[in-house]
């Protein structure tokens, strides 16, 4: 299990100056190794996935780590909850993989309940659902039709695709070109997480396998 991402040094002032001539200047923060490691840039990729940096991360408690994770669900579940903007693949035993995610704008844009990832995508095509046109035709419209995966596209280098009642859902949990974001209300509805997480994730994930967002709780959203 990784330990804290992020340790502040001590500050330190000069006591022969009087504190109103002092000038602070914050402490650079110090990165876990570890974690500089499983945000660095990912080779063998035919798109590049650059390294995160990390000093932009809104809370480091939304990287990556393993933690306790007392729950029901079979081992391969994946669990959303978008109040704490939380992913968790359930290992078993106690035990989880947790993301941090950025979640929809609005509690209307977000599914909620039970679904199956149906399939996987690498590098995935985009495409704007009709409501989306429909709320901003200046900024969708255009791209009515797609765009292919690589860089720039919105889905980043992964896509998980949920169905429910062997419908598509419209919804996917999927990468980001906008790291800052995680752990914020930032998207139309889809789950996203930070580009190496979606690939650690798509790479955990079987096609078929059960995921839950949990309901949101008004006061957490607002």
């Amino acid at each position: 299990m990784l330990g804290a991402p992020l340790a502040l040094a001590a500050c330190a002032t000069t006591a022969d100056q009087p504190p109103s001539v002092l000038s602070y200047v914050p402490p650079e923060p110090v990165i876990d190794p570890a974690y500089v490691a499983l945000y660095a840039a990912l080779e063998g990729e035919p798109f590049p996935v650059p390294a995160i940096d990390l000093k932009r991360i809104v809370d480091p408690k939304f990287l990556r780590r393993e933690v306790d994770y007392a729950t029901s669900e079979e081992p391969g579940t994946v669990v959303v909850d978008p109040n704490e903007r939380f992913a968790w693949y359930v290992l078993g035993n106690g035990r989880a993989v947790r993301y941090g995610v950025g979640v929809g704008k609005v509690e209307a844009f977000n599914f909620q309940g039970e679904a199956t990832i149906a399939w996987k995508a690498k590098w995935p095509k985009w495409t704007p659902t009709a409501d989306m046109i429909a709320r901003d035709p200046l900024r969708y419209g255009p791209l009515r039709n797609g765009l292919p995966g690589g860089p720039g596209n919105p889905l980043g280098p992964r896509a998980l695709y949920l169905h429910r009642d062997g419908r598509d859902t419209f919804y996917r949990l999927h990468g980001t070109v906008e790291p800052w974001t995680i752990g914020t209300k930032v998207s139309s509805g889809c789950i996203r997480l930070l580009n190496q997480d979606i690939i650690d994730l798509h790479d955990r994930v079987r096609d078929g396998s059960k995921a839950i967002v949990l309901p949101i709780r008004s006061e957490a959203m607002a």
